[in-house]
């Protein structure tokens, strides 16, 4: 509610001047009061003429399992692509990997978001505010938002001087989770200072099947637990502001680690044998992941009385490793002699740097100008191949220009420019076993290069223009349309070779250009009383869309199937998002929504593939104090929409209920307590964007869930 503060101030700032000249007449005086018109997520969404969903604490909240993207998938329009053992990279309405970034404190997330079986390395714990933007975004965010951003606000900082925390504590039914968090913070004058530690230990996930089918072969789930889907996660963060007059400088360090299985008839090529019950829910065998995000930014920024100038720097080491039992497929290929066991590992260096100058000419008009950089350096080993070693280099300037009243029109340009480096990768085993196999030269040496050399520059621009119309406090428009672009990642370039995780070759094509797209999405909100309405269609043309294409050619390689080649079609994306939300009998409200993406490719007439199919969800809520209640159906349609070789997957009515209590503890905390029960039911159905949709693995059964958060805090 920071209008009501912001107002308070002012008025405070009027009459103190009349106090002060009849102290001797006026003994007390009657300040008028200050009316709150609007909340805080309003005037989020007023600033840009995107859609944008402001998600605070409660909602948090409400949603929280431990893994980010799952909560966030209530939100229309936005999807979680399951990756198994409880991780989820993010969708916006039918796009992800890097078309989707994730800014936290300013910096965009980056680690191995190109692959479908990659999640984000981030702490679900230390998450309070986040900003959701549905749509183009590459203006302001650069080459990999032109689908939407994620933006994870930094933790809001109190007004006293006081010493604080919280201790966070979660279990799950569903994988036997433990996981706690503590916090601890202190705000004393001009410095604000929290650090927070985390740690989740999780076994196998029961799944509601006895069987699971793959190449039609079934495969046993034992005791109805999906074997060595067991992890671990330890997270540390630390992050320190340091205000005074116009200068706020911030600092934050990170770490992310984690270990997770993976299901062994999801990995490779299943084998009934390897999924047999090793009598142990929560170990961790071969083959299985191990991750580590190391992340150092810092934010500076001065401001004068009508410009302000800000600058974020940031460092990320991405490490992450895959550990398999060693095999070949060739024959003459011996096991390396230190680590034989690991089959991939990514080492990848991020530096990132942007400026920007904010001119306020008025209370109608802004400008913005800005820059950006970014330099990546990704490193390889391992007995397998999947990803070349390759720097990439980005510069980006931005200019926007804003007036801002009832009738607020913003409109920018951006011009990026980017470079990529590919090293060449032979593999000298697999020329030796296709030699023995009779294969002529010609197909020996379009093989064995796993990846060519590659050295392209990219150059592209992109604009936006448009409009927020806010005619009353009960209404309010936007459009926005504009060109958008992404800059083709390593693996689109280069690729060639078997990728296990999807069970496919994929072949790169270095002869691709950026991918380019006009899009344009509209929204409308009504609130009247206790009654509010959002509506949000979009419709985005692209030129060039690259995506894998099954070619119809089979590759010669050992268990690969189809060739799939990165390629640009002409394409087509469209849909809606709508909300309808009542107040009623004072203590209960009534959410409906629902979300609809139609994809097309018009080179090929067919859907493209990972379309998320409709969905809907009503929640029905009663809150009094201290006490919530709440009840859900939430229903999946059908996906009939599908790519070639894409499996159509059912729909599913699945039924939540949950509750929260506030336990106050002395004059400022409450204990809050969540507990929450999903598909109560234990409803078998399929994610259709999931990692293990392809084994026919469905997703998580019944899952009783309790969260509980114990803050203190001592003003100073």
């Amino acid at each position: 509610m920071r209008i009501g503060i912001i107002s308070g101030v002012i008025g405070l700032f009027v009459t103190l001047p009349v106090h002060a000249q009849k102290s001797d007449s006026i003994k007390s005086m009657l300040l008028p009061d200050v009316v709150v018109t609007e909340s805080y997520q309003q005037r989020q969404a007023k600033k840009s003429a995107l859609t944008v969903e402001v998600i605070e604490q409660d909602f948090l909240r409400k949603h929280f399992t431990g893994n980010f993207m799952q909560a966030m998938e209530n939100i229309p329009g936005v999807q979680a692509m399951d990756i198994g053992s409880g991780f989820s990279k993010p969708m916006i309405r039918g796009m992800g990997f890097n078309r989707i970034a994730v800014l936290e404190n300013g910096i965009k997330q980056e680690g191995q978001q190109w692959g479908a079986d990659h999640g984000l390395e981030l702490d679900a714990f230390n998450i309070e505010t986040v900003n959701v933007l549905k749509g183009p975004s590459s203006l302001l965010y650069g080459s990999d938002a032109m689908g939407g951003v994620i933006d994870i606000a930094s933790p809001p900082i109190p007004s006293a001087n006081m010493l604080f925390g919280d201790v966070t504590l979660l279990g799950k039914s569903v994988n036997g989770t433990l996981a706690g968090s503590l916090m601890l913070g202190l705000k004393k004058n001009a410095w604000y200072a929290q650090i927070r530690y985390s740690e989740q230990h999780f076994g196998d996930y029961r799944i509601p099947t006895d069987t699971i089918v793959y190449l039609t072969q079934k495969m046993p789930v034992y005791g109805r637990k999906l074997k060595n889907t067991a992890g671990v996660e330890r997270n540390i963060g630390l992050f320190t502001q340091y205000q005074r007059k116009g200068y706020k400088a911030d600092y934050s360090i990170s770490n992310v680690y984690q270990k997770t299985g993976f299901f062994p008839g999801a990995h490779g090529v299943p084998d009934a044998s390897r999924v047999e019950d090793d009598g142990d829910s929560r170990n961790i065998e071969l083959p299985y992941s191990k991750v580590n995000h190391l992340k150092v930014t810092t934010h500076q920024q001065y401001a004068w009385e009508k410009l302000i100038l800000s600058g974020d720097l940031g460092f990320q080491n991405n490490h992450r490793e895959e550990w398999s039992a060693f095999h070949t497929h060739y024959g003459s290929q011996p096991a390396p002699e230190k680590d034989p066991d690991k089959e991939l590992a990514f080492d990848l260096n991020t530096y990132s740097a942007s400026v920007k100058a904010r001119f306020i000419g008025s209370s109608s008009w802004e400008h913005t100008l800005g820059w950006d950089g970014q330099h990546q350096q990704n490193d390889i080993s391992g007995y397998s191949f999947l990803l070349p070693e390759y720097h990439r280099s980005t510069t980006g300037w931005l200019t926007t220009y804003k007036p801002n009243n009832i009738l607020s029109v913003s409109g920018g340009v951006r011009y990026d420019y980017g470079y990529i480096g590919i090293s060449p990768h032979e593999d000298v085993y697999l020329a030796d076993y296709l030699r023995r196999q009779g294969y002529d030269d010609e197909q020996v040496e379009s093989y064995k290069w796993n990846s060519h050399a590659v050295r392209k520059h990219f150059g592209d621009y992109s604009f936006s223009l448009g409009l927020v119309w806010t005619p009353s406090v009960q209404h309010m428009v936007k459009v926005n349309i504009g060109r958008s672009f992404r800059l083709p990642g390593a693996n689109e370039l280069a690729a060639n070779g078997v990728h296990h995780g999807t069970f496919r070759h994929e072949q790169g094509d270095a002869s691709l250009k950026s991918e380019q797209g006009w899009q344009m999405d509209a929204s409308y909100n009504l609130r009247y009383h206790g009654f509010s309405v959002s509506v949000s269609p979009f419709v985005s043309w692209f030129s060039n869309y690259i995506f894998l294409r099954p070619t119809g050619e089979w590759s010669v390689l050992p268990h690969a199937g189809q060739i799939y080649r990165y390629t640009g079609a002409e394409a087509l994306f469209a849909g809606t998002e709508a909300t309808i939300d009542i107040n009623f009998l004072r203590h209960f409200n009534y959410r409906i929504s629902g979300e609809y993406v139609y994809t097309y490719n018009c080179d090929e007439h067919i859907p493209l593939s990972f379309s998320p199919p409709f969905g809907m969800r009503n929640t029905l809520t009663w809150q009094r104090k201290h006490y919530m209640l709440y009840a859900e159906w939430q229903h999946i349609a059908r996906q009939n929409r599908v790519d070639r070789n894409e499996d159509r997957t059912p729909g599913a009515n699945l039924f939540h209920l949950g509750g929260s209590l506030n336990i106050p503890v002395g004059r400022t905390n409450e204990i809050e307590i969540t507990l929450t029960a999903r598909n109560i039911f234990n409803t078998r159905y399929y994610n259709h964007l999931s990692f293990y949709r392809k084994v026919e693995i469905p997703e998580p059964g019944r899952n009783f869930q309790l969260l509980i958060k114990i803050p203190f805090k001592k003003l100073l």
